[in-house]
């Protein structure tokens, strides 16, 4: 399903016309609700950067959902993997005026970047594997979980669309009940099917400006 056709579908449900900058409205707000929910393996990437030495944060991708891992590549290729914890461990194992060496560990420290433990003793190689939100089906007209899970976008639009109409509750409660239904057996494909694509065996790696 495109957006036009998502539009219509709205619309014709809805029995109701509604202005482009509504639909819009209701679109996005239920890509939050399905990005934010459920981890998709089709929608991660992995990106690479420089940890600064001296330095203890590191941005994220300006897409950054959630983290898969977060690793440090040495000279020879080899990889080190940080272990994610709160950033309260992070402030309290390694404070200010602890001594520097290899990163070990690593939290979210705002919603723009990392924090990393110990304090980077040298620059280092960094490749961060994680799920992204992608462009909205809005703004480019077709979307992944348009072509391939229409029916969690649609009900998802639809609840956003019927409570703006202040429909009735038990209508709400219906199309709420069918998105619950529709999330669940997107959690199964994430979970299951989509375990072998390409996705999972070969991410596109991005560089980090």
């Amino acid at each position: 399903m495109d957006y036009t056709e998502l539009k219509a579908n709205i619309a014709d449900i809805c029995e109701n016309t509604f202005t482009a900058d509504q639909l819009a409205m209701f679109t996005q707000q239920a890509e939050q609700k399905i990005y934010n929910s459920v981890q998709l393996p089709a929608l991660r990437k992995n990106v690479t950067g420089t940890l600064s030495n001296g330095v203890q944060y590191l941005g994220m991708p300006s897409d950054f959902l959630w983290s898969y891992s977060l690793a440090v590549i040495d000279g020879n290729g080899d990889y080190t993997y940080l272990l994610n914890k709160d950033v309260n461990f992070i402030r309290e194992a390694y404070p200010s005026n602890s001594g520097t060496g290899l990163p070990q560990h690593y939290a979210y420290f705002d919603d723009d970047s990392f924090i990393v433990g110990p304090t980077p003793n040298a620059g280092y190689a960094m490749e961060l594997h994680y799920g992204y939100y992608p462009q909205s089906i809005v703004t480019a007209g077709t979307s992944w979980l348009g072509n391939e899970f229409d029916s969690a976008l649609l009900n998802g639009a639809l609840i956003e669309a019927i409570r703006f109409m202040k429909g009735e509750a038990d209508i709400i409660a219906n199309y709420e009940k069918m998105f619950g239904l529709s999330m669940a057996l997107l959690k199964n494909l994430g979970d299951g099917k989509l375990r072998e694509d390409t996705y999972r065996s070969g991410q596109y790696r991005t560089p980090v400006s």
